[in-house]
């Protein structure tokens, strides 16, 4: 969250008391929407955990969501360094556009958004069953047949690079990363708490080669 003393130094003169919000998701880096907070908006944003704006249309404070219930969770608020935008990390909770999409613009998407989305919807698999999923029958499979499918995925995955069959390789390394997401939120865990782990591993390499030198 922002900090009282950053709160302080956002150049709401500068930008007539309406500051502009970049919205972010905090798991893909999707730029999700923006919109405009003045300071209460931005005051109740800190306070409840939702983004919250400024319709200047209304007149009024609306929350994203409140509606829709496609709520932004609040992460962390950031500013640029004239402090007159604001960058908000947020977890989105349904589809943020209200066209239905994920994001209100229409940039071409980062092969890394996909895997996040991907990730949604295998989430979304395991909390509302579908009769004609594969997904959901694997979750009603139970863990260790889902376990089993990663496993046979990965040994599908190495006699392919043995064969140095890169089609096939591409193929089975791709049922592999999809099973061990559905794996993974079998167990409640996210691709975002795996990419943290490495994140921190990352660190301690960094201090060792520093240590080492």
């Amino acid at each position: 969250m922002l900090k009282q003393h950053d709160l302080l130094n956002l150049n709401w003169k500068k930008t007539n008391g309406m500051i502009p919000a970049i919205i972010q998701d905090y798991f893909s880096n999707e730029i999700l929407m923006h919109g405009y907070m003045n300071k209460d908006a931005l005051l109740k944003t800190q306070k409840d955990g939702l983004v919250t704006f400024y319709s200047r249309t209304r007149n009024c404070l609306w929350t994203k969501g409140e509606i829709s219930g496609n709520y932004l969770k609040v992460i962390e608020i950031g500013t640029d360094c004239d402090h007159d935008t604001l960058l908000i990390l947020a977890e989105s909770k349904g589809k943020t556009c209200h066209l239905g999409n994920t994001s209100c613009f229409f940039l071409k998407k980062y092969n890394i958004n996909f895997l996040f989305e991907l990730e949604k919807i295998i989430e979304n698999r395991k909390d509302k069953f579908l009769n004609n999923s594969y997904t959901s029958s694997l979750y009603k499979s139970g863990t260790s047949r889902i376990a089993q499918k990663v496993g046979e995925e990965a040994i599908e995955t190495i006699l392919a690079a043995m064969k140095k069959d890169r089609k096939e390789l591409i193929n089975e390394s791709s049922d592999l990363i999809y099973h061990l997401i559905v794996l993974l939120h079998d167990q409640n865990i996210s691709l975002n708490l795996v990419l943290d782990n490495l994140k921190k591993r990352r660190k301690k390499e960094l201090i060792v080669n520093i240590e080492n030198n």
